[in-house]
């Protein structure tokens, strides 16, 4: 790997002479700008604007762009004249844990090799001490014109060291973090630990850029001549919806243990008893009980309600009241005669009925 820079590590008295390597490559796919008519080349010139003409990289130098809009011009010789001690130093300055260490400092990261082999010594003695303090090292070094700040670990067998972002070039969180006041429960706290549990561990190494390999594929497509590659499958629509978390997380826990082999995934257990939960939307809720309020009589004791005993009661004296009145219209449409006949044999009858005491009462009402 070709060195960056070239330097040393100060180490209290001890000077080690290294080389700075970058740990990391950027395997993005780059693309070019062209003419979508003809496909030429689009392509940026320096020009300089007082004498429009373009110029090339060796008449090219700094300059800094003051409030006005003026510009002063900086050479490299005034940049070299400033009085930075880690210009081709990179000064250890303190030892901490790395958990001190924010995440959100962490920058572009080197591999430290040792230049040359007196060096080795120095070299491995920093390395060892480092592994065996379980410390890192906080360190200052200039890189591009500009100072730094850098932490050295150890990777494998090799000093890394990561830039550091300087604390004030952190951003607050303030304004950030959600201006509600909101309640979580214990039930979809278990639910999340569940589904932490089951996404589990990962193998980083196993982890690779799906975009890119997609994109590789259909730039190999068009080279060979073939048609399109296949369209590929639209996203679920998921912002701006008003869902039931603990059904979304029930479901997800489902989803990842049925992925992961561990089950049907028609049953997720909550992860503290045991129990299968089950999945219902708020929406369904609601509606289950509307319809059950507006079906079935409320129950009290096991009991009908006083509504409903008093709807039956109703409907009883109006089918009474309907049939007595069309009785006392066909008595008083047939002959005297009849009626009177009619009720002598009911009266010379042994064992009259129960209906027919009933009626008769109603028919000399009527008359």
């Amino acid at each position: 790997m070709r060195s960056i820079w070239n330097g040393a590590i100060s180490f209290g008295l001890v000077s080690i002479p290294i080389k700075l390597v970058n740990a990391t490559e950027n395997h993005s796919i780059s693309f070019r700008q062209i003419h979508t008519e003809d496909g030429g080349r689009i392509r940026y010139r320096k020009v300089c604007e007082l004498e429009d003409r373009e110029v090339t990289t060796a008449e090219i130098g700094k300059g800094y762009e003051d409030a006005d809009g003026s510009i002063i011009p900086i050479t490299e010789d005034d940049l070299a004249a400033l009085p930075i001690p880690t210009a081709k130093t990179i000064e250890i300055v303190a030892f901490v844990p790395a958990d001190r260490i924010d995440p959100l400092q962490m920058d572009t990261a080197y591999y430290l090799s040792a230049n040359g082999v007196p060096a080795a010594k120095p070299y491995t003695l920093l390395r060892e001490a480092l592994k065996r303090s379980q410390k890192v090292a906080i360190a200052k070094f200039a890189l591009r014109g500009r100072e730094r700040l850098g932490m050295l670990r150890v990777v494998d067998d090799v000093i890394a060291m990561h830039g550091l972002l300087w604390p004030d070039e952190i951003r607050a969180t303030e304004s950030v973090a959600p201006d509600t006041d909101v309640k979580v429960r214990e039930a979809e706290l278990d639910l999340a630990d569940a589904l932490m549990d089951t996404l589990g561990d990962v193998d980083m190494d196993s982890l690779h850029d799906d975009y890119r390999a997609a994109v590789e594929e259909m730039i190999a497509t068009k080279v060979e001549g073939g048609g399109a590659t296949a369209p590929a499958p639209a996203a679920e629509a998921g912002g701006g919806k008003v869902i039931d978390l603990m059904a979304a997380l029930e479901s997800s826990v489902r989803a990842a243990r049925s992925a992961r082999g561990e089950g049907s995934g028609a049953g997720a257990k909550d992860g503290k008893d045991g129990k299968d939960a089950e999945v219902t939307a708020l929406t369904s809720r609601r509606s289950t009980a509307r319809k059950s309020t507006s079906s079935a009589p409320k129950q009290v004791g096991g009991k009908k309600s006083t509504a409903t005993k008093a709807s039956t009661k109703s409907g009883a004296r109006a089918a009474t009241k309907s049939t007595a009145k069309t009785a006392a219209k066909s008595t008083a449409a047939a002959p005297k005669k009849s009626t009177a006949k009619k009720t002598t044999t009911a009266k010379k009858t042994s064992g009259t009925s129960a209906t027919a005491k009933k009626t008769t009462p109603r028919k000399r009402a009527s008359a």
